[in-house]
């Protein structure tokens, strides 16, 4: 009798969940990225329709897990504004204090970065707001948001690149 499919890819993930997440860890760098491919994987193996029709299951896995890596790479292709905010060198621009020229017309750029953040989605705002307002982890916003900690990241991208773009027109 054949194993039921659900069986057959949680047997399947959990012989292969580590190896899948250093697989798309050496390739992507980021933690909780191959920890949503992997996710994606086993969703994609649960809606195979025919799971018996797979004659290697392992390699099957890695083709799936490889075609997401590509998908990727072609997304990031199409939106390079990604931006890394944990990095260190941004974490330092977004809080360093600007010259004499800045800081004299702060208080327009104040009014001006408060209107370019009222356009944002509220989810976006509510993310900018959690995270540099109160400081919480993309953990505690996701939390909060009732969002994944990766949804919390893309927000904070889209917001950065909106209020770069916006900002920028204002100089």
């Amino acid at each position: 009798m054949p194993e039921p499919k659900k069986t057959f890819v949680e047997r399947l993930f959990a012989e292969h969940r580590n190896a899948l997440q250093a697989f798309f860890y050496r390739r992507l760098k980021t933690k909780h990225d191959a920890a949503d491919l992997v996710q994606e994987v086993y969703l994609r193996i649960l809606r195979v329709k025919d799971a018996d029709a797979i004659r290697n299951p392992e390699g099957y896995l890695y083709t799936v897990a490889s075609n997401l890596v590509h998908e990727r790479y072609v997304l990031d292709q199409r939106n390079p504004t990604a931006v890394d905010l944990d990095h260190p060198f941004v974490e330092g621009e977004l809080g360093r204090p600007g010259g004499f020229e800045e800081l004299f017309d702060m208080g327009i750029r104040v009014v001006r970065l408060r209107e370019v953040l009222a356009q944002l989605p509220p989810k976006c705002q509510a993310t900018v707001h959690l995270k540099y307002q109160h400081g919480l982890s993309y953990q505690e916003i996701a939390e909060r948001l009732g969002v994944s900690p990766h949804m919390v990241q893309k927000y904070l991208g889209m917001a950065l690149a909106h209020c770069r773009r916006r900002m920028e027109r204002m100089r």
